[in-house]
């Protein structure tokens, strides 16, 4: 079953405000803009939600420039001149707004759209390329003079290292603070890759898949946190967890799009047994239905094989990841003081925010790789929609 997650397009992001700027005339450089996502039509009006949650609408008079651009282009030489009535809910635009409107109103100069189709079109393109062409793991070293990273993948008997070649050609973005969303992810330079990091690479690999040529590589810094709740705060979506490695009191904010996932008792059990290598007693009771779930690694938005994404010797005819997609999901207010949960996280100046959680984890504590398969779910599942 391929994963529901999608995968950014960069054009429809960064790429179409570039263009915007080098397509405006100078003395209109100051002019105001947005970008988003068509959610109505109605009229001559547009309205516009940005990534940000804010909603603008906007006049778009006779006299405003409309564009249309394909997935992946890098100037506007190849747009096409649309009208108006084209436009439609899903399509991702770029919006200039007429400095000289009166005050108090909203009316585009300018509008550069990316249609929905074309966008599906080009993120099952990209999906398919990561799931034929995708690694992922752990940053174990760097040396950007040389543009090598070394990766390691798997845990314990069954980890190995990967090399990843850099090229002057291969694009490198960095996920944004507080998010797994491939998308909003921006271009960095290597020097920001560090050891620890998570990554995942696109390119074009040797035959014992050991070394990669990066087409495309996308990193970030995550923490896991596993230990038990010592307390709730659900008016300011945030918990307090005693992380049972450092001993230490963690506050855990809870976003709008951190995935929240309950563990069903039998299901603990069973992934606890095939993380630890314990999965022969399992596998004549789920592994048809496992196996025919499983899927390729994907970036987060997209990224390749996480390093433990089949657990248990030959993966013991399950796959950890899809399991743990298939847990149902919950809110923060399901949550109890003294539970256990596991917690993949991002940290910045505001402390740590969620990207997954994970309860009814008791019998997961005991089970060495299981932080790292929950590293590897979050990332290559999506747990917000990520890249859209």
């Amino acid at each position: 079953m391929k994963s529901k997650t999608k995968i950014g397009v960069p054009a429809s992001i960064a790429m179409l405000a570039a263009l915007l700027a080098s397509a405006v005339p100078v003395n209109a450089q100051a002019a105001s803009r947005f970008l988003g996502t068509v959610t109505a039509v109605s009229g001559a009006t547009l309205t516009v939600k940005t990534d940000a949650g804010e909603v603008h609408q906007v006049d778009v008079p006779s006299t405003a420039v409309l564009k249309q651009i394909e997935p992946g282009a890098k100037d506007l030489s190849t747009a096409q001149t649309i009208a108006f009535g084209s436009l439609a809910t899903g399509d991702r635009v770029l919006v200039r707004l007429d400095p000289n409107a009166p005050a108090g109103t909203s009316v585009a100069l300018q509008i550069i759209a990316v249609k929905q189709a074309a966008l599906a079109k080009k993120q099952e393109q990209q999906r398919e390329a990561w799931q034929q062409q995708g690694v992922g793991g752990l940053v174990k070293s760097v040396d950007s003079p040389t543009g090598v990273i070394v990766l390691t993948q798997g845990v314990g008997s069954g980890s190995k290292t990967i090399t990843i070649h850099i090229t002057g050609e291969t694009l490198l973005k960095r996920y944004a603070p507080a998010s797994v969303r491939y998308d909003l992810a921006q271009v960095a330079p290597m020097d920001q890759i560090r050891a620890g990091d998570q990554l995942r690479a696109r390119g074009a690999k040797n035959s014992a898949g050991t070394e990669m040529t990066a087409d495309e590589v996308v990193s970030g810094s995550f923490r896991n946190v596993s230990g038990t709740i010592t307390s709730i705060d659900s008016a300011g979506s945030a918990l307090v967890v005693k992380d049972l490695s450092t001993k230490k009191q963690v506050t855990i904010h809870i976003a709008a799009d951190t995935q929240m996932r309950q563990l069903p008792d039998r299901m603990a059990t069973m992934l606890a047994a095939v993380l630890n290598g314990n999965s022969a007693g399992f596998a004549g009771r789920g592994g048809a239905g496992a196996g025919q779930a499983r899927s390729g690694g994907q970036p987060v938005e997209g990224g390749g094989q996480g390093g433990a994404q089949r657990a248990g010797p030959a993966g013991g005819g399950f796959d950890a990841q899809q399991m743990l997609s298939r847990a149902p999901a919950i809110q923060l207010t399901d949550l109890k003081k003294d539970e256990a949960v596991m917690v993949v996280a991002t940290e910045d100046a505001s402390g740590a925010t969620a990207i997954t959680l994970l309860a009814g984890v008791e019998p997961l504590l005991q089970a060495p790789a299981a932080s790292q398969n929950l590293l590897n779910w979050s990332l290559s599942s999506g747990a917000p929609d990520v890249a859209q």
